[in-house]
């Protein structure tokens, strides 16, 4: 997709961070767009920005971890402007902690966010655009922790990642297979200057328990020698790329029907990834040798 101008765009987390960015660019695009989000101050915020700007533009309050939801979503969509034209399946959280440490329900917010919110998405939105059958674009935010080996205190969002990066490769397989007018990216940011550390403002009440308490105050409870690191994690955050400049790289990646979209490029993410395959590639070889030996 090169054109943008009075095409349709449905952004979800749009209320700040990437999709945020994503608004405004649309917005400097000409696009019709669809907010939604979980944060009912924050959304209204943005429509409000975008709106002054001169931006053709709706918000839509949006569990995306929740069906009906997203169809709401979906069917507003429709009525309002008639077609959807590029899905950002943006919306995600994250919660510091081991695995062994997090409770059920951090499990079902992360996965229900991450995760689900974007199958929700892909499961509603794709009969719509394939019923236009006109040319349109899926985005999919995952990370570079689904890209690289698991992180220590963050695992339940990396699980999350790695799938929406299976999930997106998945699509851009079987859209391939049907010769679609639908294309696909998948976003993994590095470090962007979001309120992903701060995320659990938003935690549904029915999904934090009866010992709830904040994932990182958790975290440096049970180990105190955390809380430096934990400390330098967010300052790392704050000082991040700028949510409009991912915002801008992603729709420059889509005219060129780039899949994997990433937010910066420095040497260390590479190493990153290439610790990880070459990791896989080298039991990949033990396992061979074994085999051979049976």
């Amino acid at each position: 997709m090169k054109e943008f101008k009075d095409k349709v765009a449905v952004i979800t987390g749009a209320a700040s961070g990437i999709g945020l960015g994503l608004a405004r660019r649309a917005a400097k695009e000409g696009m019709k767009i669809v907010l939604a989000d979980i944060e009912k101050d924050a959304l209204n915020r943005t429509e409000e920005e975008l709106k002054r700007s001169g931006a053709n533009v709706i918000s839509v309050i949006t569990d995306v971890s929740k069906l009906e939801d997203i169809e709401n979503l979906a069917r507003l969509t429709i009525e309002t402007f008639g077609e959807v034209h590029i899905l950002c399946n943006n919306a995600g959280v994250g919660m510091g902690g081991f695995l062994w440490d997090c409770t059920f329900t951090d499990f079902d917010w992360v996965i229900g966010v991450n995760l689900w919110g974007v199958i929700h998405g892909i499961r509603t939105f794709i009969p719509i655009m394939r019923q236009q059958d006109n040319e349109c674009h899926i985005v999919n935010t995952a990370s570079m922790s689904g890209l690289i080996t698991g992180e220590a205190a963050n695992g339940i969002y990396s699980i999350t990642k790695h799938g929406v990066v299976a999930l997106s490769e998945s699509l851009r397989t079987s859209f391939s297979l049907r010769e679609s007018k639908i294309g696909v990216s998948v976003v993994c940011p590095g470090i962007v200057n979001t309120r992903i550390t701060d995320c659990e403002r938003n935690r549904p009440a029915e999904l934090c328990g009866p010992d709830y308490e904040l994932s990182l105050e958790r975290f440096i409870k049970l180990y105190p020698k955390a809380e430096e690191t934990v400390k330098a994690y967010t300052k790392m955050y704050e000082e991040g790329t700028s949510p409009d400049q991912a915002g801008d790289v992603i729709f420059e990646c889509i005219k060129k029907n780039i899949f994997y979209i990433f937010t910066e490029t420095g040497d260390h993410w590479k190493d990153y990834m290439k610790t990880r395959f070459r990791g896989i590639l080298n039991d990949f070889k033990q396992n061979k040798t074994i085999l051979e030996n049976l």
